[in-house]
């Protein structure tokens, strides 16, 4: 059976910072270990060294910048999130989007580097331009759904199928996660039924009173969704 990919984005939430940031790191690790799940942290750039040294996990950059190594003040080439020692990282995400064209750079210096990438796409028609350019996974998140705890998979179902259709004719081998609006298990669930192998969240993990609680839930209920099918 396939493994399905819980991604949390931590984006720069209260919690995404210092111990709190630590702490659901490790409660999603614990969650990978119970299940099998794979479950992939995306911690702010202060966050990175710190997770990285502490869990096993995979641990992605939110962002890295279409630049070489050099005089570029502020910005983050895709090299010194290999130094860090990240995974991989998440591209393209509506609140830090990209041209395509910027998009395919990052996506090809990181297969170079041996680093995986994780590309949004906010409609089908963008998430089929994304998987010509080979990257290990898309995720469709339309962005007026995201944060809203309105999960796409139940009030755009199109949106996921019909990125799903165009993805596969394009790209038949990249992973595609489904975002926006996710928060339970059951919509886990409903994600996987459309055609994905597992969703992007942020808001509910991050602000959730139990992470852990939250985590096993979308984990065992997509083990759950994939054996159905």
């Amino acid at each position: 059976m396939t493994t399905p990919i819980i991604a949390i984005n931590y984006k720069a939430y209260p919690q995404a910072f210092g111990e709190k940031a630590l702490e659901i790191a490790k409660q999603a690790e614990k969650v990978a270990k119970e299940t099998g799940v794979t479950v992939i942290v995306i911690p702010p750039f202060t966050e990175l060294y710190r997770i990285i040294q502490t869990v096993e996990i995979p641990v992605y950059a939110q962002h890295a910048d279409p630049y070489k190594l050099g005089a570029h003040t502020g910005y983050i080439p895709v090299e010194a999130l290999k130094e860090v020692g990240v995974k991989g990282v998440l591209l393209n995400h509506s609140e830090h989007q990209l041209k395509l064209a910027d998009i395919h750079k990052l996506v090809v210096k990181a297969r170079e580097l041996g680093l995986e990438t994780l590309v949004c796409g906010d409609t089908p028609e963008v998430g089929a331009a994304v998987a010509v350019l080979e990257p290990d996974m898309i995720a469709v998140e339309p962005p007026e759904l995201i944060g809203t705890g309105i999960p796409v998979s139940k009030a755009k179902p199109e949106v996921v199928t019909r990125s799903v259709e165009l993805i596969r004719k394009v790209n038949p081998k990249v992973k595609i996660l489904t975002g926006a609006g996710i928060t339970t298990g059951e919509d886990v669930a409903a994600a996987i039924k459309l055609g994905t192998i597992g969703v992007l969240v942020a808001s509910a993990v991050m602000k959730a009173k139990d992470p852990y609680k939250v985590i096993k839930d979308m984990a065992e209920k997509a083990l759950q969704a994939l054996e159905k099918q």
